[in-house]
């Protein structure tokens, strides 16, 4: 079962070791896909313009490297500002099919942290219809949200102020 504390606990620690952005979003997805049981692919599409680009991922390739906001579970989440947690995928009309095994599919937006715009997601697929509940759901929100500060503009010194 996912327990955010323990995967925000070694992204901080990877942070402080000077990890980089992307390595810290590669980790997550490892560790995301390492503490859920029923996880058979975790991603990280990063929102670039008007399209998701997967950016990391655990499991089996996918051809669904870029997708339109709109298109599929994911475009979909993005287009509705929303999480989603599709228990049967099969079910829905425009669902893009990343592996005829999957029957599950989980959505958490990554959000920039001022804004509480949408920056990307954490999408994640299982072979078990019905595998993501509000446990689920709930800690990945948590970790999302971690995510979401990587993105927070850094704040620079102001020119010619005192270091004092």
């Amino acid at each position: 079962m996912i327990e955010a504390d323990a995967i925000l606990s070694e992204l901080e620690a990877e942070r402080g070791r000077g990890a980089t952005r992307d390595a810290l979003l590669e980790r997550a997805v490892a560790l995301i896909e390492r503490a859920g049981g029923s996880y058979d692919w975790v991603g990280i599409y990063l929102l670039e313009g008007e399209t998701l680009v997967l950016h990391s991922y655990v499991g089996k390739p996918t051809d669904h490297t870029h997708i339109a906001i709109g298109q599929g579970v994911c475009g979909t989440a993005i287009a509705e500002d929303r999480d989603l947690n599709i228990a049967d995928v099969h079910a829905i009309d425009n669902y893009l099919a990343c592996s005829l095994e999957t029957a599950s599919e989980l959505v958490v937006l990554i959000r920039e942290p001022e804004s509480g715009r949408a920056i990307g997601q954490l999408d994640l697929d299982s072979d078990r219809r019905g595998a993501f509940g509000p446990h689920d759901e709930r800690e990945l929100r948590r970790v999302a949200d971690w995510l979401g500060a990587l993105f927070r503009p850094r704040r620079t010194a102001r020119s010619g102020a005192s270091s004092r």
